[in-house]
């Protein structure tokens, strides 16, 4: 039985059930809170993600992937003493989040001093743990393919073709960075079906998705409750018209939310996108899609079978 690793250890794809494709517990401005502790109330924001995942476990989501890398203050410690016996599997992800520069230490190292450092993660353990991460992220937003992009998305490719873990990406719609991607992968000589093109829930553009897919690849419908990018019944349309087109094994569902994120003040997070929580696909979605037509057989496809399928296609080149 393939099997895939998860912060409690590898488990049998077949187990993993109703899965968020694009997740994070915590989203932390990078050393911010590490330097600034007033900032951050650590007991009580563990003892309120711990709530909120319970929650999400409650209304049956099986496992969530925590895209939580370098640029967002990863902490596979913290999230392994949070999770401690939550009824959730959470798989964690290696990689760097940068819209533009990377990291001054690889400023002056190549696209594979960085490959090695994912690849460590994935076979080894990340951040002193024998946690392995089992998905590899990179972002490419609204700035384009800067130096410093290329060179994560190029290590990235590298890391996945030696160690075969799928790539989930951010990208910016408005600006159909999702190709940009693909070409490099190309370049790289990635299967591209074995990545994510995340965010391209935001756009209602048809075209621009059915390429995405036609190139091969998955595409992450996955900012729900996020409706200041999109409306939620923009969002539900769009999935249902790709559902109609056949498209319904290449979509997967998620909402890009976190138990905390420090890049907005909370009541202002909170007035601005009142949705924006784990457990809004579950309450919300769901009798949405229905109700727009989409079957019971491509709702489970997009959060059962297109999750456990990503993670069964792992191996290297």
């Amino acid at each position: 039985m393939p099997q895939v690793e998860t912060l409690k250890g590898p488990v049998d794809t077949a187990e993993l059930g109703f899965t968020l494709m694009h997740e994070h517990v915590f989203v932390h401005s990078e050393g911010v809170a590490q330097n600034f502790p007033s900032v951050w109330d650590e007991p009580a924001e563990v003892a309120a993600a711990r709530q909120k995942l319970r929650d999400m476990a409650d209304a049956g989501v099986r496992t969530i992937v925590d895209l939580t890398v370098l640029g967002l203050e990863r902490n596979i410690p913290r999230l392994r003493d949070l999770a401690g016996d939550l009824p959730l599997t959470i798989i964690v992800a290696t990689g760097l989040y940068t819209y533009n520069e990377v990291p001054n230490y690889f400023n002056y190292r190549d696209e594979d001093a960085m490959a090695n450092l994912f690849v460590s993660d994935i076979t080894e353990g990340i951040q002193g743990t024998d946690i392995k991460a089992a998905i590899l992220k990179c972002a490419t937003d609204e700035p384009g393919v800067t130096p410093g992009v290329e060179k994560v998305l190029r290590a990235v490719a590298r890391a996945h073709r030696r160690t075969g873990v799928p790539i989930s990406t951010h990208t910016h719609v408005g600006t159909k960075r999702g190709l940009d991607q693909q070409r490099i992968f190309q370049d790289e000589g990635v299967d591209l079906g074995r990545v994510v093109i995340g965010h391209s829930g935001d756009s209602e553009d048809i075209g621009y998705l059915t390429s995405l897919i036609d190139a091969g690849s998955y595409i992450g419908m996955d900012r729900f409750g996020v409706d200041v990018y999109l409306t939620t019944e923009k969002r539900v349309a769009t999935i249902a018209k790709l559902c109609e087109l056949g498209h319904a094994d290449r979509m997967v569902l998620s909402h890009d939310a976190s138990c905390h994120i420090d890049w907005f003040p909370a009541d202002v997070l909170k007035a601005s996108v009142p949705n924006w929580h784990f457990r809004h696909i579950s309450d919300d979605i769901l009798p949405a899609l229905s109700e727009a037509g989409v079957s019971d057989e491509q709702i489970t496809r997009m959060t059962v079978g297109n999750p456990r399928r990503i993670f069964e296609q792992s191996g290297s080149y």
